[in-house]
C-alpha cells in the first residue's frame, strides 16, 4: 500500500500558517515523511462550496492513496463530508465544529482572516452552503479519531462527543479551542493512519475551572 497523504484542513479564518498545521508538518518532516509529497495544507476559500471544491480536487487527484484528513474546527466539518463520500479517506477530528452553520450565524457581517488579512463579508449564503453539507450520521465510526478538550471556548465539546459516540476518542479536561499541547497527540494521529489506536492516558495541562 502506498504511503498516506496527510491533509490538514484548517478552520474558520485560519490558514496553513496555523500553529497545529505547522507542528504537524514539522513532525512529519522529521519522521521520514517527504513533506511535499505526503503533507498538504491548502489555503481554503471562505466560501464553503469553493473550499469543498478545493478539497475534493486534491482527494480525487489522489484516489489511489489512503488519505488522512486532520480537520480542525470548521475543517472538521468539511472532513466529515469528505470521509463519508470518499472511501480512501479517514479523518482525525480536532475540536471539530459539528454545527458550524449555527455557530457562524453570530459572525455575519464583515470579517478578516487573522493570518492572511483577507477581508470579506460573511453572509447567509455562506451558512446555506454549510447546511448543504450536513451529515446526519457517519457510516463507519472506525474511520474517525476524535480529539477534544473540554475547555474549548468556541465550541461545546459535548456536541462532538455525542456525534462521534462510537468512534475512538481522546477527551481531555481543560485546554482550549486551539488544542493545547497538540504536538503530544501527533504520534496518536500517525498510529491512527497506520490502523493503530494508541492514545495517551493523559496529558498534564494547567488547572482549570468550568
Amino acid at each position: 500500500m502506498s504511503s498516506p497523504l496527510f491533509i490538514y484542513v484548517h478552520g474558520f479564518n485560519s490558514s496553513p500558517e496555523s500553529v497545529k498545521a505547522r507542528l504537524l508538518g514539522e513532525y512529519l518532516a522529521v519522521h521520514a515523511y517527504e513533506h511535499s509529497e505526503n503533507y498538504l495544507v491548502p489555503q481554503l476559500s471562505h466560501w464553503p462550496a469553493e473550499a469543498m471544491r478545493q478539497l475534493e480536487s486534491i482527494v480525487t487527484d489522489n484516489r489511489q492513496r489512503p488519505i488522512v484528513l486532520i480537520g480542525s474546527s470548521l475543517g472538521g466539518y468539511y472532513s466529515i463530508w469528505l470521509t463519508e463520500h470518499y472511501e480512501n479517506c479517514t479523518a482525525v477530528m480536532v475540536n471539530p465544529a459539528i454545527y458550524p452553520y449555527r455557530l457562524l450565524s453570530e459572525w455575519l457581517g464583515d470579517n478578516e482572516n487573522i493570518y492572511t488579512h483577507e477581508r470579506y463579508t460573511l453572509t447567509r449564503d455562506h451558512l446555506q452552503q454549510l447546511e448543504a453539507m450536513v451529515v446526519d450520521q457517519v457510516k463507519d465510526p472506525a474511520r474517525y479519531l476524535l480529539l477534544v478538550q473540554s475547555a474549548d471556548e468556541t465550541l461545546d465539546y459535548r456536541e462532538a462527543v455525542d456525534f462521534f459516540d462510537r468512534s475512538i476518542a481522546f477527551i481531555q479536561p481543560g485546554g482550549s479551542h486551539g488544542f493545547d499541547q497538540f504536538e503530544k497527540l501527533i504520534p496518536a494521529i500517525i498510529g491512527f493512519s497506520q490502523g493503530r489506536a494508541e492514545l495517551p492516558e493523559a496529558i498534564p495541562l494547567p488547572p482549570f475551572s468550568e
